[in-house]
């Protein structure tokens, strides 16, 4: 399946620079596509993974969705799966490179089911992968995270193996992870407060208004500092306070320009 839109390293780059809270609060006002306001109730507030955890503790982690999904196992299914290097998860790796995440379902009852440990993860190493988000186990982590140097951020840690729970059935394809539809190419924006997800055909617009946000909030707290008010009155920012923002940032560029 072809992304959306392709998202580019610049983008990348921006989204570095931001935290899940406030991807969270970008996507969580998205407005339905134009022509779609009559099904608002499909919106895009489901963007933040439940039960998806920080394993790897101080790391920030962004980059686009390489999808991988797995399925209950079953002997007949070994024989599809079951392929040495072309096996799905390989598959899913493959496709990864720097700015890439590896996204996980496995979407099983038995939390201790591990979807990848230290010796298939060291693709993803070699091909430079940024790491794993999944709603499944992992294990191996203390290698994965100390000697591949990869983010991770998951349902549990487990010793055990995916078998007979699980098994790695298809890739590049998309999947449901923590209660959130993730798209290949969507933008992953994970750090110690959760997982976010950012629609590709939207990512630009989403960090468009975050870059203005975090400004105008700047802005905002030195309006409360200076006036020694409740926060409050200034926050959130409402659309008169975000114009006068806008107004005082032309004033200054203008001030510059003489």
């Amino acid at each position: 399946m072809e992304p959306a839109k392709q998202i580019s390293d610049d983008l990348i780059a921006r989204y570095q620079k931001i935290t899940s809270a406030t991807a969270y609060s970008a996507v969580w006002r998205l407005a339905p596509p134009g022509g779609q306001e009559w099904f608002a109730s499909a919106n895009y507030q489901l963007c933040l993974m439940r039960g998806v955890k920080p394993m790897t503790h101080g790391k920030t982690m962004v980059g686009r969705a390489r999808t991988l999904r797995f399925v209950p196992s079953r002997p007949d299914l070994l024989k599809i799966t079951r392929r040495g290097a072309d096996s799905p998860e390989y598959r899913a790796m493959a496709r990864c490179g720097p700015g890439d995440v590896l996204v996980v379902e496995a979407h099983t009852f038995d939390e201790y089911s591990c979807i990848l440990g230290n010796m298939k993860t060291r693709m993803l190493w070699h091909r430079g992968g940024e790491g794993i988000v999944t709603d499944g186990a992992i294990r191996d982590l203390q290698m994965i995270s100390d000697d591949y140097g990869l983010s991770v951020f998951a349902a549990n840690r487990s010793p055990a193996g995916n078998l007979p729970y699980l098994e790695a059935y298809e890739e590049n394809e998309p999947v449901n992870v923590g209660g959130v539809l993730v798209m290949p190419g969507d933008i992953i924006v994970a750090d110690d407060d959760g997982v976010v997800v950012v629609p590709s055909d939207r990512a630009e617009e989403v960090i468009d208004w975050i870059e203005e946000q975090e400004e105008a909030e700047e802005w905002v707290i030195r309006l409360i500092d200076e006036e020694q008010v409740p926060p409050g009155t200034y926050y959130p920012i409402s659309a008169e306070t975000k114009e006068r923002f806008r107004a005082w940032k032309r004033d200054q560029a203008e001030g510059q320009t003489k």
